[in-house]
């Protein structure tokens, strides 16, 4: 069984799918998910033993060899990932049972539970495989599901948002496969250590050229680097409060992994920085998504939407980090690929739970919210300072590693835009919290209490953790450094 962990990781919520249309007594949908979500969470743990032990992990699809056959190659990087978004599913599972039913109901719940293993076997789909169409395949799989996800929102702005993330997502997965279709028609093969092997014995051509074109913008519309954004907000705003949860928490991380697998395994560090000048390129875009983003979530009054626009604000610190193609920033990206989905689905959790209680994220119906639901309001403080980029929080550790690479690469003025986007995160954390600490909540307030231990102990597992590995980086920091040296060839 040991030997056919790869294929478990993404068989398992495949089957689940339609388990869950096929079980629809009372929970027993939920039930089948909670097991494969945390199955899901095991193998991705066991499998980044296997690597951090034995190395790189090749299993072969059907027993046909690579690179005629699939294959799933497993590597420091996309392990680290799989744990990201394993964990992730397994902690979103159980708070989904209390969120799900006071938001849509429990009339055809399982349709939700059909879709959301869907979208967890895509997610992990993607960053598991060795091959790059078989990654298009599994990336329309977790966007195809995304979209039904969202749609299912109470708000009949759910419908609008999942259309337009639909039609933008589409142009984004059609500018992929094009990319895709290039690199076939130069080199053969679709498997991607073949691929890199190939590209790297062989002059630049003007196919390699315009696939390396296709494939950069058509990732960063599905990871929502500026200005390649716009479907985001309202996505994040109007889904599900699980949904936004777990699509913040995931879809974007893998959508970053993808961009760092085409850069620095298949076109490698020398074409993708050297002949291409895309270093520079990340570098603005990633500095406008750090300020104008952080910028915009400071007027927003839905905390749902001012998250949506600090997500595309992280999003910027990653892409910063990959921009410096040196091991530290590398790994700063990697780092916050895990810290920002600690911290961020924790906050979309807590929000979910105020929804919960009163119906609402708006800013204006939080006053007096830190006394009256205090577990909550402390989680998402908590998950506030991280962002920030606090001592003790994991997003310090980021932050601290994303100046270290700026350095490194000779670009002080980098680091210093990363210290002073960090004060527009304060403004917007700062506004939330005078309304829910310092102002008292109104006379004809109802009588609410804290959100059910089934929906705040999850909130606090990712919040908890978020300060965890903020004191203890042996596993991210040791890991990400790993990866980064690998993406970039150096140290093995």
């Amino acid at each position: 069984m040991i030997e056919h962990l790869p294929a478990l990781q993404v068989v398992i919520p495949l089957i689940c799918a339609p388990l869950c249309m096929l079980v629809r007594y009372r929970d027993w949908s939920w039930i089948v998910a909670l097991f494969g979500s945390w199955a899901c969470l095991v193998i991705s743990w066991l499998l980044l033993q296997q690597v951090m032990d034995a190395g790189v992990i090749s299993y072969h699809m059907g027993n046909w060899a690579p690179p005629l056959g699939i294959e799933y190659r497993i590597d420091f990087v996309n392990a680290f990932v799989l744990l990201i978004v394993s964990a992730i599913g397994a902690v979103v599972t159980p708070y989904a049972r209390e969120s799900v039913r006071a938001e849509f109901g429990t009339n055809r719940i399982y349709m939700f539970y059909t879709a959301y293993m869907l979208c967890l076997c895509g997610l992990l789909g993607v960053t598991i495989t060795g091959d790059a169409f078989n990654l298009f395949v599994f990336l329309e799989i977790s966007s195809l599901s995304s979209y039904v996800l969202i749609a299912m929102g109470k708000d009949r702005r759910a419908l609008t948002a999942s259309y337009q993330y639909l039609v933008l997502g589409t142009i984004g997965a059609t500018f992929i496969v094009i990319g895709i279709g290039l690199l076939y028609a130069e080199t053969g093969t679709l498997n991607m250590a073949d691929l890199a092997k190939r590209l790297a014995d062989e002059p630049v051509s003007r196919t390699v050229g315009a696939a390396f074109g296709f494939l950069v913008v058509g990732i960063s519309l599905k990871l929502a680097l500026f200005p390649l954004h716009l479907w985001l907000p309202n996505a994040y705003t109007y889904a599900p409060s699980v949904v936004s949860a777990f699509l913040a928490a995931t879809a974007t991380k893998v959508a970053v992994y993808v961009l760092l697998r085409f850069l620095f395994t298949i076109f490698n560090v020398k074409l993708s920085f050297g002949v291409m000048p895309l270093d520079t390129i990340l570098l603005v875009l990633a500095v406008i998504a750090m300020f104008a983003a952080s910028a915009v979530a400071i007027f927003q009054t839905n905390l749902k939407r001012m998250l949506a626009y600090s997500s595309i604000a992280q999003i910027g610190y990653m892409v910063l980090g990959i921009s410096f193609a040196n091991i530290n920033g590398l790994a700063s990206g990697i780092i916050h690929l895990f810290n920002h989905a600690l911290i961020k689905g924790g906050m979309f959790l807590a929000l979910g739970c105020i929804f919960y209680r009163i119906a609402s994220v708006n800013i204006n119906d939080m006053a007096g919210m830190g006394r009256r639901m205090p577990w909550t309001m402390g989680a998402f403080v908590i998950g506030g300072l991280g962002l920030i980029g606090v001592p003790l929080t994991v997003g310090f550790i980021s932050k601290w590693y994303l100046v270290l690479g700026a350095l490194e690469r000779g670009w002080w003025f980098a680091a210093a835009l990363v210290l002073l986007s960090s004060l527009l995160a304060v403004v917007y954390i700062w506004r939330v919290v005078e309304v829910a600490y310092l102002k008292p909540a109104p006379d004809d307030a109802p009588n609410i209490e804290d959100a059910p231990p089934a929906m705040l102990i999850p909130t606090w597992i990712l919040i908890g953790a978020s300060v965890y590995y903020g004191i203890n980086t042996d596993l991210t920091v040791g890991v990400a450094k790993q990866a980064a040296q690998q993406l970039l060839g150096v140290g093995l």
